[in-house]
């Protein structure tokens, strides 16, 4: 993705989150230039801020997603953290594709817009999506069984509840969705399996300055 891309996805974004009456915290709204690495170093090391993602397919508005991650354990220490929150603004028909997680557990959380569709799978023993087997979800409170390929529509205020191994892809059906996901601690370097398989980050063509960082961005950034 274009740089110059990025930077529109992520100003349409904040306004986004305005228009929903959404506060997004300071580390979400600094300029590079405003940034103090000193200042930085938990935001970094727990992957807080933004994230842009094409999946490495240069197609966003087909295949993408914009997320705010706004709280996250460390993984590494014992600091009592065990949670992680995200806000992410899915455009109507954009697809989050085919994954599971190895280890977290997530709420995926339709606040407001669209109706948010959401395709099931079930792992069979060797982790992989299975075609045949059911799949058991708990929705606001109540176990719901799909069978493999089944399809979740859940309008604004509803949620599904997605253990590790529960293949999921996710789109927006009528009008932009704004979701929320409420996890154990999040890892997206490593935490992530596709399929087809997939890159978990946009590769980046720098053809403009940053207008805000991406969590994919710290390590150059905030060394």
């Amino acid at each position: 993705m274009k740089r110059s891309e990025i930077n529109m996805i992520l100003q349409a974004a904040g306004a986004f989150f305005r228009r929903h009456h959404v506060a997004l915290p300071a580390f979400a709204r600094q300029s590079p230039a405003d940034l103090r690495a000193s200042e930085w170093t938990e935001i970094k090391a727990r992957g807080l801020g933004w994230d842009v993602t094409d999946y490495g397919m240069g197609n966003f508005a087909g295949l993408g997603l914009v997320l705010v991650t706004l709280r996250n354990g460390s993984g590494t220490r014992d600091d009592g953290m065990v949670y992680a929150e995200k806000l992410m603004m899915l455009r109507r028909d954009q697809i989050c594709p085919m994954h599971c997680h190895q280890r977290k557990t997530e709420d995926i959380i339709n606040r407001a817009g669209g109706t948010l569709v959401v395709e099931l799978f079930a792992s069979d023993t060797a982790g992989r999506r299975d075609a045949g087997a059911p799949v058991r979800v708990m929705c606001d409170g109540i176990l719901r069984e799909l069978p493999a390929g089944g399809r979740l529509k859940l309008k604004p205020g509803e949620s599904v509840t997605l253990r590790p191994g529960d293949w999921h892809a996710f789109w927006a059906e009528g009008s932009d969705c704004l979701l929320g996901e409420v996890s154990s601690v999040n890892d997206d370097v490593s935490d992530n399996r596709f399929d087809p398989d997939l890159p978990r980050f946009a590769t980046v063509e720098e053809d403009a300055p940053p207008w805000r960082l991406l969590v994919s961005d710290y390590d150059r950034a905030l060394p």
